[in-house]
């Protein structure tokens, strides 16, 4: 089963928290960072190697890496 939080909009970018859970009952984390509209729309996914106890952890693991990845773009 997959968990998503709530997207966030930093400027162009789209990041799009997710966890999934793993065989052994820990949570993956992954981020997908979207930007662009239409046919010029372009999204990276990054999925971490760290796995959690719980999803919560995971979705802020994510969530912290999608806003460290736009913030070295923006800046």
């Amino acid at each position: 089963m997959n968990k998503m939080i709530s997207n966030i909009e930093m400027g162009k970018y789209l990041v799009s928290p997710l966890s999934k859970q793993l065989d052994d009952g820990r949570f993956a984390a992954s981020v997908s960072i979207r930007s662009g509209r239409g046919r010029g729309t372009h999204d990276r996914v990054m999925r971490f190697t760290p796995s959690f106890g719980c999803d919560t952890a995971a979705l802020n693991y994510a969530t912290q890496q999608g806003v460290i990845w736009v913030n070295e773009r923006l800046n």
